[in-house]
């Protein structure tokens, strides 16, 4: 079990009264310890109910966000999390950018060995965008481009 002082950094989980943010926040987001930093392992978080807005039409956009990453000394805590993804809602910017903002605002917050975002957006005028973006340390670069041409479709004929 986690000491007290081990969770002094995690606010927002099981506090009363949740204030949900009206516009993107990266102040949201807490960290805890990573309590195996001997070994790498991959922690996936699957966001399915993620919006945001079209930022010439102000139209509403749904997507699948999904995000793994290798830790090292710090992990993002999932209700941190589930609020700063909130904070998209009434935020203009493109489905890359959304990816790319997230990819960076959570490498800065915990400095993983590797980080990867993926959106699956849903159709708009006829066509999906699924952009992904990653980063890694030196030790990882073979894996990032690795992941990023596995990315890459594989259309049937």
């Amino acid at each position: 079990m986690r000491t007290e002082k081990e969770l002094e950094g995690v606010t927002l989980l099981g506090a009363n009264g949740t204030i949900y943010p009206t516009d993107y926040d990266p102040s949201l987001l807490e960290t805890f310890e990573n309590k195996h930093q001997d070994r790498d392992y991959v922690v996936t978080l699957d966001c399915p109910e993620f919006t945001t807005l079209c930022p010439k039409t102000g139209q509403p956009d749904f997507g699948h966000i999904y995000i793994s990453y290798i830790p090292r000394r710090r992990m993002v805590e999932s209700k941190s999390l589930k609020l700063y993804l909130f904070s998209f809602r009434n935020h203009g910017d493109f489905h890359e950018d959304c990816v790319n903002i997230i990819l960076n605002d959570l490498w800065q917050l915990m400095e993983p060995a590797y980080l990867e975002v993926k959106g699956v957006f849903m159709p708009r005028g006829g066509i999906s965008i699924h952009p992904f973006a990653n980063k890694a340390d030196a030790d990882h670069e073979d894996l990032a481009a690795r992941r990023r041409l596995q990315n890459f479709p594989n259309p049937k004929p």
